[in-house]
């Protein structure tokens, strides 16, 4: 089957798959000039729940894939979530009735630094399948979840993220995306964005294939400076990510702030995912949080009014609601500048070629299992949640790896990877002993405190501080729902 064939029949089968409601799709890359493909999706069901995302691609075919694949995820978590048999108690009980291996230790989930878990504090668990045994394991079901609104527990340990989500219309696709993308968050973590260590890559003398030469070629006729960076080549995979310079863009701002990433066992399918994605990543910002007016201009008739009438303020994070809000505010010239100081900064060069990349990759199912052998060799557990419907005529997985690394400068989650990767590059943010004012404990088991050197401190105050308003390159409102509040304080509403 031909790629584009393959690629309208896992279109096929998402849009069966989806419960009754109402789906829209259209191309929004007309916002930005890049002219790549980029689609927004959006379902609504009968029982008037919205769920929204943006796909992207090198073709039509490609970005519609993208789009209701990401869309699947969000529709697919919610269904099943719904359905799954909760179970309340304490690790220390839990852990003792079903044994060490049948239940996760939350210290080993990397909590927020500071975090009040106490192996005696009640939880709610759901059942995830450990990938290598098929044992069934309790994980406390914010590692689950993607959204606050699935959760039963009243006290959840960490906010839901939809890290390590995946889908496709094998087992081995959906679980290969999922497992790319924790590797990616893994090696980008403390290596980007507000952290960023300027680490570019040269592909100079890089024997790139016809495509890749062909899409650089494209940037360049644009105007646009593309600077591939390397996040981390931990595991013999390449995790790298893209972000670039545009002088001559005015009227979207927030296609400045563009940013694309990618994780693989291969360097050049590493790359091309980075530059469609940071293609994607100006068009969705534009579209999602620029002006209204621009983002009616690409919708169909009555699309603006009906998606505002289901954003719910009240539901988005605080912090990444007004921090985009404050965002929308600035011209061109003040996001390059915001951009400039840490995210577009140039410290070493790196060869393209000097990064790992297999002689054959083999196929979905061969790339699979080389990636849960690197985990697995590496001393790591690998849990799954099956989110995808009864039928299987698609898969949907949440892929949970404890003790890979995310989200440590937005919710100051850290575990001993962490730790030791900021602690060998002597990172104020770190330290071993006691902690100093606006430091608080990093919360990790014994053993890891032992390898560690002893008891550890992450400085959330100065994190706070780095991060600044670079905010929004972390967590993002939902789509419109900054602007949306920008015209309540425009007009006199009160904003919730």
């Amino acid at each position: 089957m031909s790629a584009k064939k393959s690629l309208q029949a896992a279109c096929e089968a998402y849009r069966a798959a989806f419960p009754p409601g109402e789906l829209e799709m259209f191309r929004v890359d007309p916002i930005d000039r890049v002219g790549i493909p980029a689609v927004a999706a959006s379902l609504r069901l009968k029982s008037g729940t919205q769920f929204s995302t943006q796909g992207h691609g090198a073709t039509q075919e490609e970005s519609e894939a993208s789009a209701l694949g990401k869309l699947a995820e969000s529709v697919f978590t919610g269904t099943a979530l719904r359905a799954h048999t909760r179970e309340k108690g304490t690790y220390r009980e839990l852990a003792r009735t079903r044994g060490p291996s049948g239940v996760v230790d939350p210290l080993k989930l990397c909590l927020p630094a500071g975090s009040p878990y106490h192996a005696d504090m009640e939880l709610t668990w759901v059942t995830v399948t450990r990938l290598t045994t098929g044992e069934k394991v309790l994980i406390p079901e914010e590692w689950v979840a993607t959204r606050s609104g699935q959760l039963q527990g009243r006290m959840p340990l960490i906010p839901p993220i939809t890290h390590g989500q995946g889908t496709g219309p094998t087992h081995e696709q959906a679980l290969t995306h999922g497992l790319l993308e924790l590797f990616q968050r893994d090696g980008n973590g403390l290596r980007s964005r507000a952290l960023d260590q300027g680490v570019v890559l040269d592909l100079k003398d890089a024997d790139l294939g016809p495509e890749l030469q062909s899409l650089l070629a494209h940037y360049t006729r644009m105007g646009i400076e593309v600077i591939p960076k390397l996040a981390s080549t931990d595991f013999g995979l390449v995790s790298l990510y893209v972000v670039g310079r545009d002088p001559t863009l005015r009227d979207q701002p927030m296609a400045i702030t563009g940013c694309g990433e990618a994780a693989d066992l291969d360097r050049e399918r590493a790359l091309r995912e980075a530059l469609l994605e940071y293609a994607g990543s100006r068009t969705r910002k534009a579209f999602a949080h620029g002006p209204l007016e621009l983002a009616e201009k690409l919708a169909p008739p009555g699309y603006m009014n009906r998606f505002l009438s289901c954003i719910k303020l009240e539901d988005e994070e605080p912090r990444a609601l007004h921090a985009m809000a404050d965002w929308a505010q600035l011209s061109a010239t003040q996001m390059r500048s915001l951009m400039e100081q840490r995210v577009l900064a140039e410290r070493r060069r790196v060869p393209f070629t000097s990064l790992p990349t297999p002689s054959n990759l083999g196929d979905a199912r061969e790339r699979s299992a080389l990636l849960v052998r690197k985990l697995t060799q590496a001393s790591f557990d690998i849990l799954v949640a099956d989110m995808s419907p009864a039928d299987h005529s698609v898969f949907s997985l949440k892929v949970i790896v404890p003790g890979l690394e995310v989200e440590t400068m937005s919710d100051h989650r850290i575990g001993e990877r962490g730790v030791a990767k900021l602690l060998m590059r002597q990172d104020p943010l770190v330290g071993l002993g006691r902690p100093p004012e606006g430091a608080q404990r990093v919360r990790l088991t014994p053993e890891a405190e032992e390898r560690l050197g002893g008891p550890a401190w992450f400085h959330s105050r100065l994190a706070e501080a780095i991060v600044g308003r670079l905010y929004p390159l972390y967590r993002e409102p939902e789509r419109h729902a900054a602007q949306f509040l920008r015209r309540q304080h425009r007009y006199g509403g009160t904003p919730s």
